[in-house]
């Protein structure tokens, strides 16, 4: 984890983000609203690991690609360096979020396979910098080997290195721009175990010598408790539980979180909780259930769950959780 390299003071804070999108009928009339994202209030501390996790759908990855501006937000405030961002015409926001970066679930995607890594590796500069192209290749060079990667490989095509050297060569395409905050989708799904790992340590070094912030979208917990200093927890739109992640893995608020824990996997040792499992799939996003939006998959539900919605409550040291029943 970041412990010794986090420092005071928010870096990103997101209030009331909302995210909607319209559910129309096979004539084009809108017809509901799909709410990806509804009402998300969270902070993003200078230097430290905040992970993000869920089921599919919960809306992690639409909350790291509306922060970047990519879905562009319905309402709410995102404070990124003291700047508002929401809401800004492309335009606008591109200098704004040039120290905020994006890191693709799946690299090989985001890199053009007609351009060598070289010229992938240039283009951010180029947009973003005045750069001359002798200063363009020191700072690519350098990059290039803060990811381990030799400089041979700049003359390469994409579809001529492995997966784990895709994901170090979009590393290095964001962090020609010296960014301050790196939101990672999903960075190490499909690796082998021992590239996870090594891809993981790259990570921390990185973040030491950059001096860098990570916002951690991942569905594998282990990966998760392993590398975040905290941990968010969205279920259908919502955060329904934060906190310092050692105390959320030990002692889990939230129903919900606590059926994820449960599911993870350990040979030898006991599970959080052995008696308690998630079932059933969650409810269709654009017809939410009312109150809370777990209650139809809780087996702890009670009437007043049905009532009205949970505000996450900070009833614990270094823990919130939006639960009537939590304790």
């Amino acid at each position: 984890m970041s412990d010794s390299h986090t420092e005071a003071g928010p870096i990103l804070d997101i209030r009331g983000l909302k995210k909607y999108f319209p559910i129309r009928n096979a004539w084009g009339r809108r017809t509901g609203w799909l709410k990806a994202l509804d009402d998300v209030s969270l902070t993003v501390r200078r230097g430290e690991i905040l992970g993000i996790v869920g089921e599919s759908g919960c809306g992690k990855s639409t909350l790291g690609k509306t922060l970047m501006g990519i879905h562009r937000s319905t309402a709410g405030e995102i404070v990124f360096e003291g700047n508002d961002i929401a809401g800004l015409a492309p335009s606008a926001a591109r200098e704004l979020r040039r120290d905020l970066q994006y890191s693709y679930q799946d690299p090989g995607a985001s890199l053009d396979p007609r351009w060598k890594i070289r010229r992938s590796l240039h283009e951010p500069l180029v947009v973003h910098s005045d750069l001359g192209y002798d200063a363009r290749e020191r700072r690519v060079r350098d990059i290039l080997r803060a990811v381990g990667l030799p400089p041979g490989h700049l003359d390469l095509y994409p579809h001529e290195i492995s997966g784990g050297q895709q994901r170090r060569v979009g590393l290095a395409r964001i962090l020609t721009l010296h960014p301050s905050l790196i939101i990672l989708d999903e960075p190490t799904s499909g690796l082998d175990v021992s590239v996870q790992a090594t891809i993981l340590k790259l990570f921390l070094d990185l973040l030491a010598e950059f001096r860098l912030t990570y916002l951690f979208i991942s569905h594998d917990l282990s990966v998760v408790r392993m590398i975040c200093d905290r941990v968010a927890v969205m279920y259908l739109g919502k955060v329904v539980e934060i906190g310092d992640t050692e105390t959320v893995f030990a002692s889990p608020r939230h129903p919900y979180t606590q059926s994820l824990l449960a599911a993870i996997p350990e040979i030898g040792g006991r599970r959080v909780t052995d008696t308690f499992w998630l079932e059933g799939e969650p409810p269709n996003p654009g017809d939410l259930p009312s109150g809370c939006r777990f209650r139809t998959r809780c087996p702890l539900a009670v009437p007043r769950c049905a009532e009205s919605e949970p505000a996450l409550r900070a009833d614990w040291p270094g823990q919130a959780a939006a639960c009537f029943l939590a304790e």
